[in-house]
């Protein structure tokens, strides 16, 4: 009888761990868009095996953060500002689909978890005990999750993420700050709980549209 976990748990465990620390790091910037990641370099940042952090960065490449190169090892994926445009077109076109379908598929429950998820964010925008980023891709993504598609949100999930590597150049910039971000998550918010299905569309997509302008100035 097994009294603790096996080897192939460990390494699992070993491998999710690298694999959450390297996503965090380079969806941050920590990890610069082309950097070449150097397996004995990760190690000592880790504190992990080269065994567990080959398979991370195996499955990164599946999340299109990291490119693997035949005979030189990995790289953190290059940003551009034609990679953004088309992130952005997609995410409009995607959650589009999704939030026209979550509002057709409406209920009390989906618009309670809306309201709670919209105001966890909310809160955390001034507690810093809190993670908003966390918090804001929840929120995001609940706005669409009634769309009983789980393919297509999980294709949603993977554009926030790609999407939020872009964010982070532009994290600091004040002009970035004075957006009244907070006026327009609750304009998508009342447009859905009124299922308007145009008008959340149309808010949705201004949103994004209004923060790319922003942050397309800052790709390098």
């Amino acid at each position: 009888m097994s009294i603790g976990p096996t080897s192939s748990a460990i390494e699992s465990s070993a491998t999710q761990g690298a694999y959450s620390s390297l996503r965090l790091l380079i969806l941050t910037g920590e990890l610069a868009p082309g950097e070449k990641l150097k397996i004995d370099n990760l190690r000592e940042i880790l504190g992990v095996g080269a065994a567990p952090i080959r398979e991370a960065l195996s499955l990164l490449t599946s999340d299109q953060l990291v490119v693997r190169q035949d005979q030189r090892g990995f790289r953190a994926a290059e940003t551009s500002v034609e990679n953004f445009q088309e992130i952005l077109e997609l995410r409009c076109q995607l959650e589009s689909i999704a939030l026209r379908q979550s509002i057709e598929n409406t209920s009390e429950a989906w618009i309670e978890e809306v309201v709670l998820s919209h105001h966890r964010m909310t809160r955390a925008e001034v507690d810093p005990k809190k993670n908003f980023e966390i918090l804001h891709k929840a929120f995001h993504l609940k706005l669409i999750g009634n769309c009983n598609s789980p393919v297509l949100l999980g294709f949603c999930s993977q554009l926030y993420d790609l999407n939020i590597r872009y964010r982070y150049i532009a994290a600091r910039a004040f002009a970035y700050e004075a957006r009244m971000v907070r006026d327009e998550h609750q304009s998508i918010v009342d447009a859905v709980i009124q299922s308007d299905l145009n008008k959340a569309n149309q808010l949705l997509c201004e949103h994004y549209k209004t923060t790319g302008a922003f942050v397309i100035k800052y790709i390098k």
